[in-house]
């Protein structure tokens, strides 16, 4: 998922124990929604992603926080539901909802997730934590730090305003945090369309 993406140089910032990055070669984009400018800081630390939903407030959000409507779209097989303090895990099961997505995932079938759900607001907000980019078959990484998911429910006009963020990369260990990072924001912008796809197939 990341051939041909700009090389990142990350250096820590003293005290704060967060990272900035600097692009080394030039302007390229990654999916549709990050640029990049030669020389320019970015933040390592925060993903976010938006898209508009035209499907009704409770569709979106049966989409999100049922475990197996959830899978559908992403591409995991959880073993239960969505329960704020739960901890579970999920197995890749390439998505059949969206064929980008589908090519991305099935080098990975199988491999294991573990997610702990941080809170549920019914309609409205959606929290969990995960190991980002946690898919090679020969590495644990459960000792190391957890990212944090928001998934954002906001009601508008012409449907729903979901927004996905992703932050706590400057914990993640600097040996692979460029690799998570980049991976991830790649694999959120392929998210934010592989719900739309899902909605629109189950309308």
């Amino acid at each position: 998922m990341q051939s041909g993406l700009p090389a990142l140089q990350f250096s820590q910032i003293p005290g704060g124990g967060r990272t900035t990055a600097r692009q080394l070669t030039g302007c390229m984009s990654v999916g549709e929604l990050l640029t990049c400018t030669q020389g320019l800081p970015l933040s390592t630390d925060r993903i976010e992603k938006k898209v508009l939903l035209r499907s009704p407030l409770k569709r979106v959000w049966r989409a999100i926080a049922d475990s197996n409507e959830f899978g559908n779209w992403f591409g995991l097989k959880f073993d239960g539901p969505f329960v704020q303090g739960a901890s579970l895990r999920g197995v890749i099961v390439p998505s059949t909802v969206n064929p980008e997505i589908n090519a991305v995932e099935t080098p990975h079938e199988g491999v294991v997730f573990d997610i702990t759900i941080e809170k549920i607001e019914p309609e409205r907000l959606f929290f969990f934590r995960w190991h980002p980019h946690a898919v090679k078959r020969d590495v644990d990484y459960s000792a190391e730090p957890t990212t944090l998911v928001v998934f954002t429910l906001e009601e508008v006009a012409d449907g729903v305003m979901l927004t996905i963020t992703e932050s706590g990369f400057h914990r993640i260990p600097l040996a692979r945090r460029a690799e998570a990072f980049l991976a991830n924001d790649a694999g959120w912008s392929m998210m934010v369309r592989a719900i739309g796809d899902y909605l629109g197939k189950a309308a």
